[in-house]
């Protein structure tokens, strides 16, 4: 890689080392495949897996960033987005579930036609899934985005896709100003670019892979509840102001 890179991937992980060693050679081919210079890091977040998502990193020429705690997804993309130096920037599950021909369409759209956000979105037309949710996580991710869309994200309704990417400037505001560290941090970014009056542009994902999830519905849902109230008490305290 030179000096000046193109695109960076940042990876949150936890307890992930045999997902990453599984998945992330697909990814790092696919990148390999393409004629731009990129960076992959991976945010190990508090595992205490006695170095097994680190020595993945290292057999696989990624970056490796640690939190010393397990503090929330939120916090490890926050981590690895501060550590990453590319032009653009996108971050994605451990798991790469999407088809990685979005990440060329997401630098279209942030290079060539100006947009500083892009994002998937698995409720667009063209989208499509290999497995079916679960009935008590579908019903409850039908209410949570519902809700976020008409209260807090202005009608963007899936804000859960773990699919996003950023112009380099744009994602270093955004994340200097989130504070949110658990699964409701992706609201958050997506507020604080409204807030901005960032160019986003939604697009459709194909689910190509997906790992068992490690989210807990009824407890992860209710932190994701209390951090939407956290949300707007942040902004009436100014702290998402440039």
């Amino acid at each position: 890689m030179s000096d000046s890179i193109y695109l960076s991937i940042i990876v949150p992980s936890y307890k992930s080392a045999g997902i990453l060693r599984k998945n992330l050679p697909v990814l790092i081919t696919y990148l390999k495949s393409q004629d731009y210079s990129f960076e992959v890091i991976v945010v190990d977040d508090g595992s205490n897996d006695h170095g097994a998502t680190e020595t993945v990193c290292h057999e696989m020429n990624c970056i490796f960033c640690r939190n010393k705690k397990n503090i929330g997804k939120g916090a490890a993309v926050r981590t690895g987005m501060k550590a990453a130096r590319g032009a653009f920037r996108i971050f994605t599950d451990a798991d790469i579930p999407y088809e990685l021909n979005a990440i060329g369409t997401m630098l279209r759209y942030l290079d060539f036609k100006e947009f500083q956000l892009v994002i998937g979105d698995r409720k667009l037309k063209g989208s499509s899934y290999l497995t079916e949710i679960p009935e008590l996580r579908k019903i409850t991710s039908i209410f949570f985005t519902r809700f976020v869309g008409t209260i807090v994200t202005a009608n963007f309704f899936d804000t859960q896709c773990g699919l996003k990417g950023f112009r380099g400037d744009v994602a270093d505001f955004i994340f200097k100003h989130a504070r949110i560290n658990g699964f409701a941090f992706d609201v958050e970014l997506l507020y604080i670019a409204l807030k901005q009056n960032f160019e986003i542009k939604r697009i459709p994902v194909r689910l190509t892979n997906q790992e068992k999830s490690t989210v807990k519905v009824f407890r992860h849902g209710v932190g994701m509840f209390f951090d939407l109230f956290r949300i707007k008490l942040n902004n009436m305290r100014g702290y998402y102001k440039g």
